[in-house]
């Protein structure tokens, strides 16, 4: 896949370079701007539980 956009992409290869990394800037800002907030809610990363009752682990015999 890499290697077909690399083909299509116009310019020598310092060209297709900075064509390349300003691509790679674009998806990492829209992600982190519209895919990782909308995602987030999904996410079960707020649903952590502790449990203070342990049955035997480390630490029960403090």
């Amino acid at each position: 896949m890499y290697g077909w956009i690399w083909r299509h992409l116009p310019g020598n290869a310092w060209v297709r370079s900075i064509i390349a990394l300003v691509l790679v800037l674009a998806v990492v800002y829209a992600l982190f701007q519209y895919v990782f907030p909308w995602a987030e809610p999904l996410l079960p990363f707020g649903d952590v539980t502790v449990d203070g009752a342990s049955a035997g682990g480390a630490g029960a015999d403090r």
